[in-house]
């Protein structure tokens, strides 16, 4: 009698060493196919990576000083509105201003805004002009940190005539970066942990790819579809594994998500073509045009459209292929098809709240030019195809179209693989038939599957194993605990 529980001790052992095994197995599967695929990437990424020399490249920097000219910061101490006249002064109004003004009166109406900044150098505070841009938008205020052009000891300047000697330049955020950065990297790491934590190194490495192989190739006319696509494997090989770890699991995320790159990448190269995508409206793009002949500015669109979709298709990826997992285990006995299905069900939720959210995202990033076109109040198609807004629609359209495949494509290959591992008899037989005899050591959630029958039959069956027979030995023993308890 005692013997039948000692019996069940051993399926249980027996049924772990076949779990593990069939995970070996499906990784192995899964390293068949992504091996020679990291390889053939890093081959392309060796043989792609720039030279970084900028020769023939000329830019003149904005942050570049003459002899005698220095960027100061100080934080201000005062604000005031006063003739435009009086910025020459360093310290405030004098008779000599006012005699200017009066010598000029053409400019007697104009009033500037000044701010009075100790420099964090030291020394007397100084009085600098504000821009009327950032005067009108948003301001300035006693206690900002603030970057300006100290124009006193350039050479040939002079305060008599009438030019100030102090320009505002920008907004010193050193603070309040660092303070949401360390706040990001703390909220990260105390909710996801060790794996948080991966995440953002992970991330500083990713950047680091983008910032020494991908944007110094652009620079030197390497090909652009195929630096997207190597520099956007490559970071989401080494994303996805030192954040979750190797696994089966992470390996079929991968493979999903470099699908959805290939897809990604093919519409961007027909789309940026086809819609003559020329970023002539961007200032930035006409000072790249003019600065170097081998930046192709049509490239670098092409670049950042599949640049943009790697966070979210990275997201939607990892999420089928722990979702196929977690199904599977609740009900290793789901066959292929019901797996598949169940699946679909979670990715089609993802599906609506991703396009949304890569919709919104790009919308509150051109929210200036959304409003500088609709007061133009053209026609929404004209408005939408427009040079304005035509690429951040084709950036969402491209993106989109390729996370939505990406889904299906995630799903399949990891239903392909958890089938492929072998661990029916970890559950119940392929298909499921209520009264199938098996062992069940998951529990069950019937949310997942269809066959509500034959997880009832499922989770009695496992009671009924579990449960010595009436008379056993077992039996009076665990009555006798009870009776105890009692």
């Amino acid at each position: 009698m005692g013997s039948g529980h000692s019996h069940a001790s051993m399926g249980h052992s027996e049924l772990t060493s076949q779990a593990v095994a069939a995970r070996r197995r499906a990784n192995r599967i899964l390293a068949a196919v992504l091996v020679p695929l990291t390889l053939l990437t890093l081959v392309a990424m060796a043989m792609l990576w720039p030279s970084g020399t900028k020769e023939g490249i000329s830019l003149a920097n904005p942050y570049s000083a003459a002899p005698g000219v220095t960027f100061d910061t100080g934080k201000i101490q005062s604000v005031a509105v006063e003739s435009c006249m009086q910025g020459s002064n360093a310290s405030g109004p004098t008779s000599d201003t006012g005699q200017q003004a009066q010598q000029d009166p053409g400019q007697q109406g104009s009033d500037c805004t000044f701010a009075f900044t100790e420099p964090d150098q030291g020394g007397s505070p100084v009085k600098v002009v504000i821009n009327p841009d950032v005067a009108k938008s948003h301001g300035v205020k006693v206690g900002d940190q603030i970057r300006y052009l100290n124009l006193s000891n350039a050479q040939g300047a002079s305060a008599s005539q009438g030019s100030p000697a102090y320009i505002f330049v920008d907004f010193v955020r050193t603070m309040p970066i660092v303070f949401l950065a360390l706040l990001y990297a703390f909220v990260v790491i105390a909710v996801a942990r060790w794996r948080g934590f991966r995440a953002l190194v992970g991330l500083v490495g990713a950047y680091f790819v983008l910032v020494s192989f991908m944007l110094p190739g652009l620079v030197e006319g390497k090909p652009p579809l195929l630096l997207a696509l190597v520099g956007s494997t490559v970071i989401m090989i080494g994303v996805l594994y030192f954040a979750h770890g190797f696994s089966a699991r992470t390996s079929t995320a991968l493979l999903g998500t470099m699908f959805g790159l290939g897809i990604t990448a093919l519409l961007a190269a027909w789309a940026t073509d086809a819609a003559n995508l020329a970023g002539v409206g961007s200032h930035d793009a006409t000072t790249l045009i003019n600065t170097s002949d081998s930046i192709s500015i049509s490239g670098v669109i092409l670049c950042g459209l599949i640049i943009s979709g790697l966070g979210v298709l990275n997201d939607v990826t990892i999420t089928q292929s722990s979702a196929v997992w977690e199904l599977y285990e609740l009900a290793p006995g789901t066959s292929a098809r019901k797996l598949f299905t169940s699946a679909m069900r979670i990715g089609r939720d993802h599906i609506a709240s991703t396009v949304y959210t890569i919709a919104f995202a790009y919308a509150g990033a051109a929210l200036p030019i959304l409003i500088i076109v609709m007061l133009y109040n053209r026609p929404l198609g004209e408005t939408l195809t427009s040079a304005e807004l035509s690429e951040e629609v084709i950036r969402t359209l491209v993106g989109s179209i390729g996370l939505v495949l990406a889904i299906p494509v995630t799903t399949l290959i990891a239903v392909l693989v958890v089938k492929a591992t072998g661990i029916r008899t970890a559950g119940l037989p392929e298909g499921g038939a209520p009264g199938d005899q098996g062992t069940v050591t998951h529990p069950v959630n019937p949310d997942y599957v269809d066959d509500t029958g034959a997880l009832a039959a499922a989770a009695a069956s496992s009671r009924s194993r579990h449960t010595p027979p009436e008379g056993s030995e077992a039996a009076d023993t665990r009555r006798g605990r009870r009776a105890d308890r009692g």
